[in-house]
């Protein structure tokens, strides 16, 4: 409580007293929702990747149902082959120094993004031609219907004025510049005069950096205007503030090895589980899983049964949700596979194996844990014995080929299917860490990344997980099981509108600032 106190003094200090001036005024917030961007302002080295940029724009956005529109761009054509995107831009946009944004900008930042080492994947491009001031061609190594990811999240930046301080004196066009940044504690934004688009109701924002123990603490005291919070807070009620449930695709499940026992990865790590590789076993788990009560149970009510990496999102297929909490249909799976409990002492067998095998989660991550532990006292009655374990995350890598992992992911870049189903990413960083291939499964993600757009490759996204005969989905080789999406929860002051919210993705950047601009003060 105590580095809270020191944070929320500092920020009204330097506010001088922005809680009575935003009270009177109505054109300043002050939030705690997220936490400091380690790498700083710079899109270039991700920053924007998870919710906007803020001070940046990018050519592309997505509106509220997550179609797909213009920002910068006034247009985009993709050629037949897939491999050349041609970009009109606007031509009234400035940067916030001034300076106007033009097609050499936008050049300038896709090769210094491609070349930046970060988080960023732009291996695909391989050129970005500008052809007229306001047009620029992104020439691709083959068609990826992905590409246009990068066109949705990366900010443009000035190739005049960037250098290697521009991480913490970001230089953008978009609705808001950065004027003060006391670093562990806060940062103060101001309404970009210049901004193109929307103007913003709110002129001055101060985000605060605390944790969301210090986040609810300052909420209770009327210290901010909203604080992101967890779901065991949920239920506590807090005078002038409501809370917002926002349904995101921020997915927990379990990883499975998909493959048996036996062989090693290229470094040397034990690879593959003979229980696990047994398709009865996963199954069995799936569907005796209640999704429902974890979701009550575990996250107070704040989410939804999850049954894909994909719930919600244009590209997910209703039709891989399966009915789930049904131990009986389970027990039958597991007969008909030849699992019995052999010796009466309430586990399965099936030859010299036991129907046993360890579940590894982040050590720090309560929610993790209880997800763990419920669910293996969910599929105990099948005869099935799951050894819970929290682990490091280095711990976890090492051992994560092998054993089973709760793991989180939720984007709203289709790629991420790829990386996870593919067999072409089987161990490679934390993506397909099971090792599942399906010949047709690859097939089906091949195409949809070598669709010229992404209306085209949605198919392709969805016959993957199921096409009625195989897929990578509980209906089929279930590699995953699948179990909730986490609402991301936010106590925000009852006068304060923040417009329409679309489904977020997993929970890294600021993802409710995407629609900054929408926000407004409401007195009555």
């Amino acid at each position: 409580m105590l580095s809270f106190i020191i944070i929320a003094g500092c920020a009204q200090e330097k506010n001088n007293n922005a809680k009575d001036k935003k009270t009177a005024s109505k054109e300043e917030l002050i939030l705690a929702v997220g936490n400091e961007p380690e790498t700083g302002f710079d899109p270039a080295l991700g920053w924007g990747q998870y919710g906007s940029p803020l001070f940046q724009s990018t050519l592309l956005t997505r509106d509220n149902k997550l179609k797909i529109t213009n920002d910068l761009a006034t247009g985009y054509e993709v050629s037949g082959d897939g491999k050349i995107w041609t970009v009109k831009l606007r031509d009234d946009v400035l940067f916030s120094d001034g300076k106007p944004l033009t097609a050499e900008d936008v050049q300038f930042t896709f090769e210094t993004a491609l070349t930046s080492g970060s988080v960023l994947d732009l291996n695909i491009l391989e050129s970005v031609k500008v052809t007229d001031p306001t047009t620029v061609e992104f020439h691709l190594k083959h068609a990826n219907s992905t590409f246009i990811h990068s066109l949705l999240t990366l900010g443009i930046i000035p190739s005049q004025s960037y250098g290697d301080n521009y991480a913490e004196n970001p230089i953008g066009s978009g609705p808001y510049k950065l004027v003060q940044w006391d670093k562990g504690q806060q940062i103060i934004i101001e309404m970009n005069p210049d901004y193109y688009g929307k103007k913003p109701f709110f002129k001055k924002i101060t985000f605060l950096f605390l944790n969301e123990d210090a986040a609810y603490a300052a909420a209770k005291a009327g210290q901010v205007d909203m604080a992101y919070i967890p779901a065991s807070f949920s239920k506590n009620q807090i005078t002038g503030m409501r809370l917002e449930a926002i349904q995101s695709v921020d997915n927990r499940g379990i990883m499975f090895p998909y493959v048996a026992a036996g062989e090693k990865t290229k470094d040397g790590r034990a690879l593959g589980n003979d229980v696990t590789a047994d398709i009865a076993i996963r199954k069995a788990i799936n569907i005796a899983t209640d999704r429902q009560a974890l979701v009550e149970g575990i996250l107070e009510g704040r989410g939804t049964p999850g049954y894909s990496a994909a719930d919600g999102l244009p590209w997910g297929n209703d039709e891989t949700k399966i009915k789930d909490n049904d131990l009986n249909g389970a027990k039958e799976i597991l007969a008909n596979a030849n699992w019995k409990d052999e010796n009466g002492d309430g586990l399965l067998e099936k030859g010299a194996l036991t129907a046993e095998f360890d579940l590894l989660y982040p050590a720090s991550d309560v929610t993790r844990q209880s997800l763990a532990i419920a669910v293996a006292d969910m599929v105990k009655p099948l005869g099935i014995k799951i050894n819970v374990e929290g682990k490091s995350w280095d711990d976890i890598e090492s051992l994560m080929h092998s054993s089973a992992v709760i793991m989180g992911w939720g984007s709203h870049d289709p790629l991420e299917i790829y990386n996870l189903f593919s067999g072409k990413m089987a161990g490679v960083e934390y993506y397909n860490s099971g090792y599942y291939s399906n010949e047709k499964v690859d097939e089906y993600l091949e195409n949809a990344l070598l669709s010229r757009t992404e209306e085209e490759a949605i198919e392709y996204w969805k016959k993957a997980q199921w096409d009625g005969t195989t897929g990578f989905s509980s209906l089929g080789d279930v590699p995953w099981a699948w179990l909730v999406n986490i609402d991301h929860l936010y106590v925000v002051n009852e006068k304060l509108d923040i417009g329409e919210q679309r489904i977020q993705p997993h929970s890294h950047g600021w993802p409710i600032t995407d629609n900054l601009v929408d926000w407004k003060w409401n007195e009555k």
